[in-house]
């Protein structure tokens, strides 16, 4: 996943949903597809989940006791009855009358308590009871869970059991829910955002000129771009009619581009696009990641010519082996010439084993040689193939920006093939992102390109 989910209470979001009160939060549902509720999981040896598991252990405990009492005492059983009947009511949509009156109906806890005094309670009845209604109100994905409740004999272990899968139905119930708001929540927060950043343009009036100079940038590299597609014959002044024909969608797209090369460490990142600098971040390393599998897995296709090219799984494995050795390849302590060597030396035992088992001839020492030496120049930045692979996934996000409101995405250039499913779902986070950053910002920066357009 993109950002790891944050645990928050569903009392929290429906908060978030009715006012946009929290905007980090309204923030983190519409930008991250993968967002998700998570139940709170407390240290491991933290003293808050010691009190936690003996305070847990000492209530089931005291139920187990009850229940072997002779007679049993259902005081506790029956609270718990009482608790799961709010549960499942509370799973129930406003046109589910005939599932309310049988829960209702079944887990009426004045007829559970008299038939309790009477010796007449048949508790496991009632369980079986409460499992086929979750059975019925469980999202697909839960059935597994529910069909091994039905497997569990003792009565303490299958109530802890029916409440853990309980608190799993909840979490599907509020995911459910983000997915159900994110649209309405998208216009909500985009105003509300706006909104807040207008407020703080008012106290600092200088508060566009990092924006400023990234768009000054984006429209300078398309108007060199465009210069160098005129003719040779042409002056000075055809170079400015380049300039002067630039959209301002063109030059906002070039500079989220800009976005995927930033320097981090050295330079700041424009106003606008601040609270989502971990975000383009996080893309930027997993592309640079992915340009050097592209190249690895390039160079070794071409190298094995035909014969691996249907192999199934072996591109998978060639991705595996890259990806587990090129892990922390942006801390400071990492080394990437001896990386890629370790992974030139893998890749063709790969090889040679896959050659072996389908009848063909295993590479020569030689070939071997070649192979290693071609992935190991993949850490050098000016590489042919690294900036050819670069070169077509930059063009791949481009085209995929542009025809981001369009049914028809854009095709997978040449030689991308072996990872165009993880270049996919980067793009689509990367377009996502840069979607909802136009929708707040862009009367901010079609002011901006007004003044930069005209002045060109």
């Amino acid at each position: 996943a993109a950002s790891p989910p944050r645990p928050v209470s569903i009392e929290e979001l429906m908060e978030t949903a009715k006012g946009v009160t929290n905007m980090a939060l309204a923030h983190e549902i519409v930008v991250n597809g993968d967002f998700q509720i998570k139940p709170a999981e407390l240290p491991e040896h933290s003293l808050e989940k010691k009190v936690r598991d003996i305070v847990h252990k000492a209530f089931w405990d005291c139920l187990e006791a009850q229940l072997k009492e002779d007679p049993p005492t259902y005081d506790h059983a029956i609270k718990l009855l009482g608790e799961i009947k709010e549960n499942l009511l509370s799973f129930l949509l406003p046109g589910h009358t005939r599932l309310r009156s049988q829960i209702t109906e079944v887990l009426d806890l004045d007829l559970i308590k008299q038939e309790a005094e009477n010796g007449a309670l048949d508790i496991s009845k009632l369980v079986e009871f409460v499992i086929g209604m979750m059975g019925t109100l469980c999202a697909p994905a839960r059935d597994e869970e529910i069909k091994k409740l039905k497997d569990i004999n003792e009565i303490v272990p299958l109530f802890r059991a029916i409440f853990s899968v309980l608190d799993l139905m909840k979490m599907d119930m509020a995911n459910f829910a983000v997915s159900s708001i994110r649209p309405k929540l998208m216009q909500q927060s985009a105003e509300y955002e706006r909104k807040k950043f207008q407020e703080f343009l008012e106290k600092q009036p200088n508060s566009l000129d990092l924006v400023t100079r990234w768009l000054q940038e984006a429209a300078d590299d398309l108007a060199k771009q465009r210069c160098k597609m005129l003719p040779p014959h042409c002056s000075a002044d055809g170079a400015a009619g380049g300039a002067s024909a630039l959209c301002s969608t063109a030059v906002q797209n070039q500079a989220y581009l800009k976005l995927l090369k930033w320097d981090h460490v050295n330079r700041p990142f424009p106003e606008t696009v601040l609270m989502d600098q971990a975000r383009f971040q996080e893309i930027q390393l997993e592309l640079e990641q992915l340009l050097l599998t592209g190249t690895v897995l390039l160079v070794t296709f071409s190298a094995a010519g035909s014969a691996l090219v249907d192999v199934p799984g072996f591109a998978e494995k060639i991705k595996t082996i890259v990806k587990v050795l090129l892990t922390g390849m942006h801390l400071p302590s990492f080394n990437l010439q001896e990386s890629l060597a370790t992974i030139g030396e893998k890749v063709c035992a790969e090889v040679n084993s896959c050659l072996s088992q389908h009848g063909f001839t295993p590479f020569s020492a030689e070939r071997e040689t070649v192979l290693k030496g071609q992935i190991q120049a993949a850490a050098n930045p000016d590489n042919t193939i690294c900036k050819l692979i670069d070169s077509r996934i930059e063009k791949f996000l481009e085209n995929y920006l542009a025809s981001s409101h369009q049914k028809s995405l854009p095709a997978v250039p040449g030689g991308l093939g072996p990872i165009q499913r993880e270049l996919e779902e980067i793009a689509v986070k990367y377009v996502r992102l840069v979607n909802y950053n136009k929708m707040v910002f862009s009367p901010y920066y079609d002011a901006v390109l007004g003044k930069i357009l005209t002045k060109e």
